[in-house]
């Protein structure tokens, strides 16, 4: 019990920082550009290229790039543009390009910075390509106007927030398994087993970095270990590109946000992408590599904040969503005086911002927000105009 939850912690120190910082950089988005830009720059065959120049580059890695690609799609992208955001950009970033060079060589890395493109470009498009094409965009309402959007620090906050609360119930659920299979399946053992056979290697790479949480930078040292103790590099190579894009904090996410087309292609996209790559960069390149140096993974004071930050925000979810849950409960055996059609939710983070704004005004006894169809429902001292008022200043649109 005592090396699980140290491998819990691991992994808590480790995704902390990033995601906040993922979560951060959906806030800033959402109020920084320009209206209507990302239902411009993000939808499309081009959107998809636009979405995958985008994530390249940036250094968010495996849970970190789940706030940020929703967040896209919050504010409009289509869903091929975020699945080609969240494929390609935990696979890469600056540091873990410099750091693969570093243990690995230069044509790993920028044959890895390639593969991340590409699987991004394919996976964005097809997702498009299955996807429904008359479907609008998140925040476009059937009237043809766009919610309002504050554009406040404040604004960006709350919207941070709101992503990070929509999935918190998935990475604890991906934390802890993670944790699990790091205490069984120890480093060692799965390199004395791989080195056994290529294909098995490949398999092993494939069906340990599914389900796992593994960053893009910090297990580079153990891809090249891997290497060196019989993996042939093809299987760093699928541990690099399956591991960060792929963890079941970010496959549920998928699910709940994109629907199963989109989590069936993304999945295929990787895992398809990622092994033909491989046996691609196995006939091309020859590598050998050395065992890296032992590093001692010492969490920094930004990593143990981060995670004593994100502890606390998921604990308050969590009261946050049972209190939701009782409040609904009790006012579901109520009826209620008063229903307004709402347009503009695209989540329950959506549902949940709502339903707060309500239930904050003095007028409102008890409020029921759905998000299929989108309906608001208050007992309370207020008509319809009010309640209408009331929606329109939480961000949505009321419909009668």
């Amino acid at each position: 019990m005592t090396a699980f939850l140290s491998a819990a912690w691991a992994v808590t120190l480790e995704l902390a920082p990033w995601l906040l910082l993922g979560a951060l950089i959906a806030g800033v988005l959402h109020v920084a550009l320009p209206p209507g830009f990302i239902e411009r720059a993000f939808v499309g065959r081009r959107g998809v290229l636009t979405a995958v120049a985008l994530g390249v580059p940036l250094p968010l890695c495996s849970c970190g790039v789940i706030p940020a690609g929703l967040g896209l799609k919050k504010d409009g992208a289509s869903d091929g543009a975020a699945v080609g955001f969240m494929i390609s950009t935990p696979q890469t970033g600056v540091d873990s390009v410099l750091v693969s060079a570093s243990f690995l060589g230069w044509p790993f890395a920028i044959f890895k910075l390639g593969a991340a493109a590409l699987t991004g470009l394919v996976g964005g498009w097809l997702t498009d390509a299955v996807g429904d094409a008359s479907c609008t965009p998140a925040k476009q309402t059937p009237s043809g106007h766009t919610a309002p959007t504050e554009r406040s620090v404040a604004a960006a906050w709350a919207h941070s927030l709101d992503v990070l609360r929509s999935i918190w119930g998935w990475l604890v659920f991906g934390v802890l398994l993670s944790a699990f299979i790091t205490t069984v399946m120890p480093q060692s053992w799965l390199a004395s087993v791989g080195a056994s056979s290529p294909l098995l290697a490949l398999g092993l790479a494939l069906l340990i970095s599914i389900p796992l949480y593994v960053c893009a930078t910090a297990s580079v040292p153990i891809a090249a270990a891997l290497v060196a103790g019989g993996f042939p590099p093809g299987a760093a190579l699928v541990f690099l590109m399956a591991g960060p894009a792929t963890n079941l904090a970010t496959l549920g996410a998928v699910y709940r946000a994109l629907g199963r087309k989109a989590l069936t292609v993304y999945l295929a996209t990787i895992v398809i992408g990622s092994v033909a790559l491989a046996y691609a960069f196995d006939a091309l390149v020859s590598m050998s590599v050395t065992a890296p140096h032992q590093h001692a993974h010492e969490a920094s004071i930004i990593a143990q904040a981060s995670a004593a930050l994100l502890l606390g925000m998921m604990a308050w979810f969590a009261f946050d969503d049972v209190r939701a849950w009782l409040r609904r409960r009790s006012a579901a055996s109520v009826p209620a005086s008063l229903t307004v059609g709402v347009d503009g939710m695209t989540c329950q983070g959506c549902v949940r911002k709502l339903t707060r704004a309500l239930d904050d005004d003095a007028r409102v006894e008890s409020a029921t927000v759905e998000l299929d169809p989108g309906s608001a429902s208050v007992r309370g001292n207020l008509d319809a105009d009010a309640l209408a008022d009331l929606v329109r200043e939480a961000g949505f649109v009321p419909r009668s």
